[in-house]
């Protein structure tokens, strides 16, 4: 069984340094000579607000060329919304020139007005250059004085200026700008009027060998952070210590009592506390195909996010490797369906499920149902909208595909040898046949005030972090501060996991013996509190706006706290699990 383990974890290692690998390859930069091409691709363009609601270059009536030619993209540039078209802009390597003429056209009223539309929603567009991102405005509005009235003048940038930084012979790094002594008014939109776009090239030498060691904006408030983690440090060694003085002396209080009681032969009603329930606290929980399936679904989403922060550390998602943590996430989920396929299946093994055709199809489907569902429906609205966010059908067809052929045989096949080869369950107290009634309990010590109680220590420790999260998946920064983020996650972890330890104490002490989903929601609550931030950050702090952007921003954040739900949830019941064990497995059990 050892050499078994040690081949598999081998096998995984290798699966996983194959994958960082090939997503590495994708992002990696060319060597260029002297006036050697290099295309600039059109991407998108969009509001600034509105992260999700992108639509391809050439909605806008600019300068396109006379055939279509589109950049081949790989799955994950897809995924990303990208969708590259080649321009009339020509910047070879180490070419500088000046005001160089890009086209000349007469703009119609109805172009003018979608300029003027663009620039009221604050428009920006997305150039790649050697996989590069290059943002800019399409225009500015300033507010004029007109014959004692205010009016609103449109402005539309015609002089685009790219700052190329190079070694040698790699593009690290590119910005844009433009010639605020070229913008053309386009506030009068009933005539025609004639643009001209032009562009210039600068070209600067830098000592970086490569564009990994760009040093971007991340130091404005990395002291904020490091105090965030030091308050999260501070929290855990506080309940590490509340756990390890006052429970543990509780429980040695408790298991000393006990040992007297039976020394002295004492009867059964002079006792109270958790030991009156040890013939009901391994009782089965109702409804055991779902609790099966959310440990299994919660046990897939754990390794999930591990495998993507250990890609992340190793450096595989950048600014300019596109769209590599969605193949990642992709990729990891299909092949950890067998994990949660064989989690599933054990539990209700240990559970003595019967059912066993509906147990499987539950696991497999109480995650991705609702996310097949969500998603479906927000490229639907993708599609009314025109943006380039929807998938085309042959990317649909192919995520299928990976999900039909990979990830469903692998659930199957994990659901059976759960099924043939789990452990009993091997509880350390026998189960009575009348299950204990309950005491009546006061207003704080029930179910909703401790699942409230359970998610605010785990959100109070990751809440700062959250936002710089948000503010790069919703926004407009790069996030590059991976380390930080897998700390956060593992204090994350360790806080779940003692609160709900501390949590299911109280209760069993109280004799209220239904700790089996009060330990699933306890854990899973901090959910909860990431979905109510998520209502907070789009009210107050970001700008977003629309049916469509709204749309994208609560669906996927409700499936994103769904799963969140799951995976400490589970976290919180398998610590709860292994802590009720060690107790009553210290005691002796009638």
């Amino acid at each position: 069984r050892s050499s078994r383990s040690a081949r598999a974890m081998k096998s995984a290692l290798l699966a996983a340094c194959v994958l960082a690998a090939a997503l590495l390859v994708c992002g990696s930069s060319t060597e260029y000579k002297r006036g050697d091409p290099v295309p600039l691709f059109a991407n998108k363009v969009g509001p600034f607000a509105n992260p999700s609601e992108q639509y391809e270059y050439y909605t806008l009536p600019f300068c396109a060329p006379r055939e279509e030619e589109r950049k081949s993209q790989h799955l994950g540039e897809v995924l990303a919304g990208d969708r590259m078209m080649k321009t009339l802009y020509q910047l070879p390597f180490l070419i500088e020139f000046t005001g160089r003429k890009l086209c000349s056209y007469t703009l119609d009223p109805p172009d003018i007005e979608a300029f003027q539309n663009a620039i009221d929603g604050d428009f920006y567009f997305e150039f790649i250059y050697d996989d590069l991102p290059v943002w800019g405005f399409i225009g500015e509005k300033e507010t004029e004085i007109v014959h004692g009235s205010e009016q609103t003048v449109y402005y539309l940038f015609t002089h685009y200026i790219f700052s190329i930084t190079h070694n040698g012979n790699q593009i690290i790094e590119v910005n844009w700008e433009h010639d605020p002594e070229s913008r053309l008014d386009i506030t009068d939109a009933t005539a025609e009027l004639p643009v001209t776009f032009r562009y210039s090239s600068k070209w600067v030498k830098t000592h970086l060998p490569s564009r990994d060691h760009v040093v971007k904006d991340t130091q404005q408030h990395l002291e904020i952070r490091w105090f965030s983690i030091f308050n999260s440090i501070v929290t855990v060694l506080l309940l590490t210590g509340f756990l390890a003085t006052i429970l543990m002396r509780v429980l040695k209080n408790d298991f000393l009592r006990y040992a007297k009681g039976e020394e002295e032969q004492a009867v059964e009603t002079d006792e109270s506390g958790w030991k009156l329930v040890h013939g009901d606290v391994f009782r089965y929980p109702a409804n055991r195909e779902l609790f099966s399936a959310i440990l299994g679904n919660g046990v897939q989403l754990l390794c999930l996010v591990i495998g993507v922060l250990f890609l992340a550390c190793l450096g595989v998602y950048s600014h300019y490797n596109r769209g590599a943590l969605f193949v990642a996430a992709l990729l990891i989920f299909a092949f950890t369906s067998g994990i949660n396929g064989y989690v599933s299946g054990s539990m209700y093994t240990k559970m003595e499920g019967t059912n066993w055709v509906w147990s499987l199809l539950l696991s497999y489907f109480l995650f991705l149902g609702p996310f097949f569902v969500m998603a479906t429906f927000l490229n639907f609205v993708a599609v009314a909208y025109n943006s380039s966010t929807a998938l085309p059908f042959g990317t649909v067809v192919i995520i299928l595909l990976i999900l039909t052929l990979v990830s469903f045989p692998l659930c199957v096949i994990g659901g059976i040898s759960g099924r043939n080869f789990s452990a009993p369950f091997a509880a350390p107290c026998r189960t009575t046949k009348m299950p204990r009634e309950i005491p009546q309990l006061p207003w704080h010590r029930q179910g909703p005030v401790q699942v409230l109680m359970a998610g605010f220590l785990p959100f109070s420790a990751i809440y700062i972090e959250l936002y710089y999260v948000f503010a790069s998946v919703w926004g407009h920064k790069l996030y590059s501060l991976y380390g930080i983020l897998t700390l956060v996650f593992v204090i994350l972890i360790v806080v779940t996991s003692f609160i709900t330890i501390s949590l299911t104490y109280f209760q069993l002490a109280i004799e209220d013996h239904h700790w089996w989903w009060r330990s699933l929601f306890s854990g899973g609550s901090t959910g909860l509190f990431i979905f109510c931030y998520c209502i907070y950050y789009f009210n107050f702090k970001a700008k977003m706006n629309g049916f469509m952007q709204t749309s994208f921003f609560f669906g996927y954040m409700g499936i994103v706290c769904f799963g969140a739900w799951i995976m400490l949830g589970t976290v919180g019941f398998y610590s709860s699990l292994t802590f009720v064990k060690y107790i009553y497995r210290s005691i002796k059990c009638d």
